[in-house]
This record gives structure tokens, sequence and C-alpha cells, in this order.
């Protein structure tokens, strides 16, 4: 996935990885019972090997640097990894047995995020609109990136700092809403 740009996730098939590994289609069935299989332990690989790069990014840090560490790390794992980070966007059903191992594995990259914003002191459903904004907006910003949707001339790093700075003073807003 890692060669074929930002939509190998979507474009990943049986017959692709069987192809770039030199075995027939029919042997990966040994390894996986079908494609949704082989997407969701992509995913898991992928949501894990995510979660690493953010706590990385975050380790020691509080507050607003917090935020921003884990704005930048969350933009530097998708442009260097972005099937991966696309992979990683997967939710997993809580319901569904065979989505255990990608539900645990976004619980411990929701956990990452959670404790970045720890230093706000947000109460749980408060905490949970936090991370859904932060998320979005970051989410928004790459994956516009990754496809090339940003055609004006100003240069993307100074519209990043711009948008961190400005989800930093609205975490601090709702954070102060509450006191």
């Amino acid at each position: 996935m890692d060669d074929g740009g930002p939509r190998a996730f979507e474009d990943l098939t049986l017959a692709a990885v069987a192809a770039r590994h030199g075995v027939s289609t029919p042997s990966l069935y040994k390894h996986v019972d079908s494609l949704a299989d082989l997407r969701r332990e992509v995913a898991v690989e992928s949501v894990r090997h995510f979660t690493r790069a953010l706590s990385e990014a975050t380790v020691g840090r509080a507050g607003a640097d917090a935020v921003v560490a884990l704005a930048e790390g969350l933009r530097a794992y998708a442009e260097a990894s972005p099937a991966r980070y696309l992979a990683a966007q997967q939710a997993g059903d809580p319901d569904d047995p065979a989505d255990a191992a990608l539900v645990e594995a976004s619980g411990a990259a929701l956990a990452v995020t959670m404790n970045a914003l720890r230093g706000y002191d947000f109460p749980a459903d408060v905490a949970i609109d936090a991370v859904r904004v932060f998320r979005s907006a970051i989410h928004g910003f790459v994956l516009l990136e990754l496809e090339g949707g940003f055609g004006l001339a100003r240069d993307l790093d100074t519209s990043f700092a711009a948008l961190v700075t400005m989800l930093v003073r609205g975490l601090e807003e709702l954070a102060g809403e509450r006191g």
C-alpha cells in the first residue's frame, strides 16, 4: 500500500496483493477469509502504526503544546504514509466479533488524542465533542492536502498553522465555558 498513493487502501484487492507477492489469488485464502478480512487486518495494523506515531509526537506534552504536537504529528503521518493514514480511519463495529482487534486498536488511538486534550480538563461528554472537532478539522485539511484540493498560492504550512491556532483557541474557549 505504501507505494500506491493515498487511494491504495481503497484500491486494495486480493488479486493485487497476490500479484505483488508472486502468488496465486487462491493461495491468499490460506491467510485471510475474504477481501473484507484483508482490509480489516490492514486497517488494524495501520491504526497501530498511526497510534505509535501520534504517541511519539505527543509524549511529555500538555495543553496547547500537546494539541499542536498531535496536529503536526497527524499531518506528518498522513504525508509520509497516506494510504495507511486513510486505512487508519476505518471504524470497527463494536458489536461485530470480527472487528474486535480494530475496535481495540482504535481505542488506543483515541486514548492518545484524549491524553493530548487532558490538560483542558473537559468533562467526558465535552471531551468527546473536543475530540470530534479536532479530528474533523485536521482530517479535513489533511485530506484536501493529500488530494491536491488547495489551489491558492498561499503556503500550506501557514494555513495549517492558522487552523491549529484556531483549534487551540477554540479548545481554550470550550474549557473556559465550563468554568
